[in-house]
């Protein structure tokens, strides 16, 4: 008999994109099935971000800024990227 904990599980989460990187992903919404504990920067890494995090980008998970990417995702976590702001 299997133990529950030989079993990888699954997560899914919204990816919300905003300004000029929605333009540059083509979309402003993706909903991403991850492998649970995986991080923000794994996240950002698989969709070639990490650059742009380091860059100024931001990240909020479920409407909170969070700047620790190493911060593991939950399920039905809210995911947005945004850039940052200028003006004057």
């Amino acid at each position: 008999m299997e133990d529950d904990n030989d079993f990888v599980r699954a997560i899914k989460v919204k990816m919300l994109m905003f300004g000029p990187l929605a333009e540059k992903m083509g979309t402003r919404e993706i909903d991403v099935s991850l492998i649970e504990g995986t991080s923000v920067e794994e996240l950002a890494e698989r969709f070639e971000l990490l650059e742009m995090i380091s860059s100024g980008l931001r990240v909020a998970i479920d409407g909170k800024i969070e700047s620790d990417v190493s911060r593991l995702l939950h399920d039905a976590a809210e995911v947005a990227f945004l850039p940052p702001v200028s003006g004057g």
